[in-house]
């Protein structure tokens, strides 16, 4: 199966491709790596309007669904530019089904996080705990853009998910302690909460975490794919200009086995990250186990893809200088971004009844 995006849809990631081009192009994206300070890439994607795509017009928003946010994933990793606050927030915000107030928040710059482990997949990330009062009390670790979060929706009650609450990150008894990654195109922090005032939200927690967990899968598969192509570009550039005994290595057999095998990955994972964001967007029956493919097959492909880069690239490809450091990092965090392949294909196996 191959599939066909829209028109509108190619127009879009044509445009959004060529803006960052423009704003972000691999030595402004290392200045910004380098400095751990990427409020000047995020001040001009929210300023140029690209935080409204897949939120509603209603609401101010640029509209849009989830294939349109996948195009973004997909644009953004190609340009190894800094995504955390981005993704965090779209999965907060359209998890929660445009909440006026957090879509109010995300279209003027700020980060809205779900308080789970980055690790986790969202509906399976344990849960704090909420007094009568709701004072929230608790520790996630490695939460995406914790560090530059400036709300929390927090998962809480005891043995298991009861409700949603929001906290404002400014507030008494919230400390955040940031992790360093390899990848620094992302951000993630410990955050604990001690007697934290909250906010119910008037969701149902069981359906929005489900709809992030869906959401994360597919976003993050996109990733790897965007990621995926970038190593490829530069496997191929790269074995034009390098010579050994007198020819250029991509003449060489293995050498194209081993360019062609991700190309093979990354035409599969494109024709299958879309569909999977369809099947979300229009609440299949299958919708979550289609997502649970693309994260544990992609975003595994995405990592050998990586390697076979880095082994055409012979001892350049290690070197700090090169950019294929920057999405070679970068798939190694998709694929534990959000649950590890093994995950996904556990729920897969307990969709299919396998367990």
């Amino acid at each position: 199966m191959q599939w066909k995006l829209s028109e509108e849809q190619e127009a879009y990631q044509k445009t959004f491709r060529g803006w960052l081009a423009d704003v972000a192009p691999s030595d402004r994206v290392r200045r910004w790596l380098d400095a751990g300070d990427a409020s000047a890439f995020e001040s001009r994607f929210i300023a140029d309007g690209w935080a409204g795509v897949g939120l509603t017009e209603k609401l101010g928003g640029q509209g849009g669904g989830l294939v349109e946010l996948a195009l973004t994933a997909e644009e953004l990793a190609r340009a190894a530019a800094p995504s955390a606050s981005w993704l965090a927030t779209v999965l907060a915000v359209t998890a929660l089904a445009g909440h006026p107030k957090l879509v109010e928040a995300a279209l003027a710059g700020e980060t809205v996080s779900l308080l789970v482990p980055a690790e986790a997949v969202p509906d399976r990330a344990p849960s704090l705990s909420v007094d009568a009062e709701g004072m929230v009390t608790g520790t996630a670790a490695r939460v995406l853009a914790g560090d530059i979060a400036t709300r929390f929706v927090v998962p809480v009650g005891a043995g298991g998910v009861r409700e949603l609450r929001l906290v404002e990150a400014a507030a008494p008894g919230v400390s955040r302690t940031a992790r360093r990654l390899l990848d620094r195109s992302r951000s993630v922090a410990d955050v604990t909460l001690h007697q934290v005032p909250s906010v119910r939200l008037d969701v149902d927690a069981v359906d929005v975490l489900w709809q992030a967990s869906a959401m994360a899968a597919v976003l993050v598969a996109a990733d790897s794919l965007g990621a995926t192509e970038r190593v490829l570009d530069l496997a191929v550039e790269y074995s034009k200009q390098r010579h050994q005994f007198g020819f250029p290595i991509g003449s060489f057999q293995a050498v194209k086995h081993a360019a062609a095998a991700i190309l093979v990955s990354v035409e599969a994972a494109r024709s299958v990250v879309y569909f999977a964001a369809a099947s979300v967007d229009g609440g299949a029956p299958q919708a979550l186990l289609h997502a649970a493919a693309v994260k544990a097959q992609v975003t595994a492909d995405g990592v050998r893809g990586a390697d076979s880069a880095l082994t055409i690239h012979g001892a350049i490809g290690y070197t700090w200088e090169h950019d294929l450091h920057l999405f070679f990092k970068r798939a190694k965090l998709d694929e534990r971004l959000f649950g590890a392949p093994v995950v996904w294909n556990e729920r897969i196996a307990e969709g299919l009844a396998l367990i």
